[in-house]
């Protein structure tokens, strides 16, 4: 029986120990931004840990077509009774096959990365893949907004979100980063309570989004469709709690966003 868990952060990354280093010291001379852990799972639990969270959504990227096996195969053996790991598809590979593979190895959703994947998230190259997710009931999570790879080059807009979701009604789609990294105000004008399919994630917000902001789209939106999240290693999970403390979540409201909402997309109960 599955544990009814307080804090679950969907929003967690690591690497094999065999690439772990050198990925992230690519990845911190690229954000500019010195990581918490090492990269690797353990360093990863025990920030975690030391955070208060007693289960996470492990995600991967497979940044070629020739890594899809390789990520998802590591990530289906790290999943455990506390570890919930998403796969990783690229729209240049077999990606459809690719999808039920993951499926088959009982991996929980699928996470795209638009800039690290050189795709937009409206392009109808993509559409097939989202409802292929649709059809075997895999949330699709997608990084959303500025990212530092390119950031004068958003892959992921609000707009381009709309366009996606309305193009694939069937699918559920996780936006990280509040809908939008460093794009808050249009994904509160234009995303917040419009689509029933979208949750959004939390990742970065205990460190770049201000509390009146992050109550306004909770409000708009609704407390049942946002995920507890901290892009680990680059925020602590802790931060975004204290966050929501702070913005008149209901107990129910706030267990809902630290734990119940994940538990009820990843099938936990």
């Amino acid at each position: 029986m599955m544990p009814d868990f307080r804090y679950i952060d969907f929003h967690v990354h690591a690497f094999s120990e065999k690439i772990a280093g050198r990925t992230m010291a690519v990845l911190s001379a690229t954000s500019g931004t010195q990581p918490l852990t090492d990269g690797t799972l353990p360093g990863a639990e025990a920030l975690l840990r030391e955070c208060g969270v007693d289960g996470f959504v492990l995600l991967t990227i497979a940044t070629k077509p020739s890594q899809h096996e390789v990520c998802n195969n590591w990530a289906a053996a790290q999943k455990c009774d506390h570890i919930f790991p998403f796969g990783s598809v690229h729209p240049e590979g077999d990606a459809l096959r690719e999808i039920e593979r993951i499926k088959a190895l009982g991996l929980y959703g699928i996470k795209l990365h638009p800039d690290y994947q050189d795709f937009h998230v409206d392009e109808p190259r993509m559409f097939p893949i989202y409802r292929k997710c649709a059809e075997l009931g895999l949330p699709v999570l997608l990084h959303a907004g500025v990212d530092p790879l390119s950031p004068q080059h958003v892959h992921s807009t609000p707009e381009m979100a709309i366009r996606a979701m309305e193009a694939c009604p069937d699918t559920t789609f996780v936006l990280a980063h509040l809908g939008g990294n460093e794009m808050w105000d249009e994904v509160e004008e234009r995303l917040a309570g419009q689509y029933p399919q979208l949750y959004m994630d939390t990742a970065l917000v205990g460190t770049y989004v201000e509390e009146a902001q992050l109550e306004r789209i909770i409000r708009k939106h609704g407390p049942e469709r946002f995920l507890l999240a901290s892009d680990c290693p680059w925020d602590r999970t802790d931060l975004t709690v204290q966050k929501l403390s702070h913005i008149g979540l209901t107990p129910d409201e706030l267990h809902a966003v630290c734990a119940g909402n994940a538990m009820r997309l990843l099938g936990l109960r």
